[in-house]
């Protein structure tokens, strides 16, 4: 089989795997197939593009398993009018996701050259309604608050208070909760006009949730 035949097939079970994982929602399923995980992917872990497993990134970081990318997607339930938060850029894979179905995506990570990198893919990808800020993700992005959607890629022991406040009353985030040592939960966070409903969805790991800017390698 040649190189593009073998690239196909390996989307197609990637595809595969995303669906018997649960990821259903087809507007998600679409969204990953159309962009492909593999600039997202560096070096000696290239070749394992296509398989559902976390990676590691630059800055002690990982690029998130396709089907956990997929179930918080479906979870976050993404509308084409929405505003979006993500706090974590990471490798950009998952604000890439973001931005086929979102108006508009934040993307914010405490290591300037994550954002680099990602906005750099992003231009690539002619992602134009993607912006990749370096910031500290605890306390959200107050300038361009409230958002319909927010997404926490990394866990923190509860949800940020600053991210709950800018959400907008319908909003939804979504992110791991839990200490960085232990198992940690997947929630759903609902605003309404009396406060916030949470839902449990299920057991994650992700790397801790950090304040404060990254130091550069």
């Amino acid at each position: 089989m040649s190189d593009d035949g073998d690239t196909a097939e390996r989307k197609m079970q990637f595809l595969f795997a995303l669906r018997s994982r649960g990821v259903t929602d087809a507007r998600v399923l679409t969204a990953m197939e159309r962009v492909d995980r593999a600039p997202f992917v560096r070096g000696i872990f290239a070749d394992r593009t296509y398989e559902d497993m976390p990676l590691p990134i630059a800055c002690g970081q990982t690029i998130s398993q396709p089907s956990v990318v997929g179930l918080m997607t479906q979870a976050l339930n993404v509308q084409p009018r929405d505003k979006v938060l993500e706090v974590g850029t990471g490798s950009g894979y998952q604000a890439a996701i973001l931005s086929q179905l979102a108006r508009r995506v934040y993307t914010v990570d405490r290591y300037r050259r994550l954002v680099r990198e990602a906005q750099a893919i992003f231009d690539e990808m002619g992602l134009v309604n993607i912006t990749a800020v370096t910031a500290d993700g605890s306390f959200g992005l107050p300038d361009q608050a409230p958002f319909d959607r927010i997404l926490v890629t990394a866990a923190a022991e509860d949800p940020p208070g600053p991210l709950l406040a800018q959400l907008k009353i319908g909003g939804i985030m979504v992110l791991p909760v839990g200490q960085s040592d232990t198992v940690q939960s997947l929630i759903r966070v609902t605003r309404n006009e009396d406060g916030f409903d949470y839902d449990e969805l299920r057991p994650v790991r992700f790397v801790p949730l950090v304040e404060g800017l990254g130091r550069e390698e």
